[in-house]
């Protein structure tokens, strides 16, 4: 009785395309890595990307790695040639509110599948980082520490946190005051200082503790750059 997907073997190299070049060896490629950012923050979005890299190894690509391991301007640099050179890729942002509404875990989930759905190809093999994401059309496998070990999931990683750091420093310049722009909307001493200091703002998850913890029912929108109506 045959199985699906087929099992085969996977040596670890020092190239992060064995996972690619396996599946494509046997037959099922295209490869998409899937990878978010912000999972962790208490505020701003959730950003969620999706890669197919084309089978050829790219000079322009030899530093791919897990972009929390890059720094800001590798990260830059990457994002230019992953998304130039990438046969298809897309990023799902999903908003605090929704995120509020659904839980961290389900827009996770839900954004993966976005992002899947959102590439211009169809994959033939998905491989998420960390966990399975149940919902996908085609065959799929978690990596444990994918965005250090695979090179679609890495380039994944890239996007999803090049396009939310851009986000955060846009959203500095909306709401003065958080310093967005320094901690990314994670979760630091500096932000939580802030936090105490002018109370959350719209773009923080008040379905997180240490936000709702720091509501206030009279922000200072002159200071915060808020309307009443935030």
């Amino acid at each position: 009785m045959s199985r699906w997907p087929p099992r085969f073997p996977v040596r670890r190299a020092a190239s992060l395309r064995t996972f690619e070049f396996a599946l494509h060896r046997n037959g099922l490629g295209p490869v998409a890595g899937v990878d978010e950012a912000g999972r962790g923050a208490c505020a701003g979005p959730l950003v969620v990307a999706a890669c197919v890299l084309k089978p050829t190894q790219l000079t322009s690509l030899a530093e791919l790695d897990d972009s929390k391991r890059l720094t800001e301007a590798t990260r830059e640099t990457l994002y230019k040639a992953v998304t130039r050179y990438a046969l298809s890729w897309s990023a799902v942002v999903i908003g605090s509110a929704e995120i509020d509404r659904i839980g961290i875990h389900v827009a996770n989930i839900e954004g993966m599948r976005r992002a899947v759905a959102g590439l211009e190809v169809t994959p033939g093999y998905v491989l998420t980082d960390g966990f399975a994401v149940p919902g996908l059309t085609v065959p799929s496998l978690p990596v444990i520490g994918g965005d250090g070990a695979a090179a679609c999931i890495a380039a994944a990683s890239i996007i999803a946190k090049v396009t939310r750091d851009r986000i955060m420093v846009a959203m500095d310049e909306e709401l003065p005051g958080y310093d967005f722009a320094v901690h990314k909307g994670y979760s630091t001493a500096r932000h939580m200082a802030r936090l105490d200091l002018h109370g959350p703002s719209a773009h923080h998850r008040m379905s997180y503790r240490n936000v709702a913890l720091r509501a206030t029912s009279d922000p200072n929108p002159t200071t915060i750059g808020l309307s009443n109506e935030c």
